[in-house]
């Protein structure tokens, strides 16, 4: 099973967006639209993507409040795209949260390795990963650069949420995550209060990557608290 990234894309200039749209689908991305604030907040909320390139200038709401929002709650990367030029304008979104400023007009190839960068710098933020991507822990290796958890050399196959929570309890191995923060990193602020979602996703993790289910040896469940990856050895 191939996981890719998935970037929202929040912009109402059509021709922007299908152009946007049409780089990162050819090079391997998932893309979501927004046409407006409002739909972008809720989209973000909802499906909790990897990145948002974000314009600033929206008919609804003014990009800056969107990072606002965003920040409030999770630092996905936020790359910003817009036609203000102003330094001021750049500052100003840089200093409320946006991880990198684009300004219209602006090629595919100066996209491409600007998404790449803000996803690598994510990813590698607080890991203990190997220089090649790997974080190695016994026979279970997370490959973040290929999207990917592997038992033993084999790809478990894991569902793109199921390799979301193993990748982020790998990013903080030997770290006690909280349910409700595991919740809201992945699902975001809607998720609401049940876990049950979370605790289904862990029990197919289970059965995949464990000898035992019934007594892991990678992910410890710390009673009424949360769960915690075990550090490399």
């Amino acid at each position: 099973m191939t996981i890719r990234d998935r970037i929202l894309v929040v912009e109402d200039e059509k021709s922007i967006s299908s152009f946007i749209r049409a780089i990162l689908s050819t090079n391997g991305y998932e893309v979501l639209l927004a046409s407006s604030g409002e739909m972008a907040i809720s989209m973000i909320s909802s499906h909790c993507p990897d990145l948002v390139i974000l314009d600033l200038g929206l008919p609804d709401i003014d990009g800056e409040t969107i990072i606002r929002s965003v920040r409030a709650w999770t630092q996905m990367p936020i790359i910003v795209v817009s036609a203000r030029d102003q330094e001021r304008d750049k500052v100003s979104a840089l200093e409320l949260g946006a991880d990198d400023y684009m300004t219209k007009p602006f090629g595919g190839a100066e996209l491409l390795a600007r998404v790449r960068v803000a996803i690598r710098h994510m990813r590698s933020t607080g890991t203990g990963k190997s220089h090649d991507g790997r974080l190695n822990i016994g026979e279970l290796t997370i490959d973040y650069e290929n999207h990917q958890v592997l038992v033993g050399g084999r790809n478990a196959g894991l569902t793109h949420n199921e390799y979301r929570i193993v990748a982020l309890l790998g990013k903080h191995a030997g770290k006690v995550l909280t349910h409700d923060y595991i919740m809201r990193e992945l699902w975001g602020p809607a998720a609401g209060s049940s876990n049950q979602i979370l605790r289904v996703n862990m029990a197919n993790i289970r059965r995949k990557i464990e000898k035992n289910p019934a007594s892991p040896r990678y992910i410890l469940t710390e009673i009424g608290v949360g769960y915690r990856i075990i550090e490399a050895e």
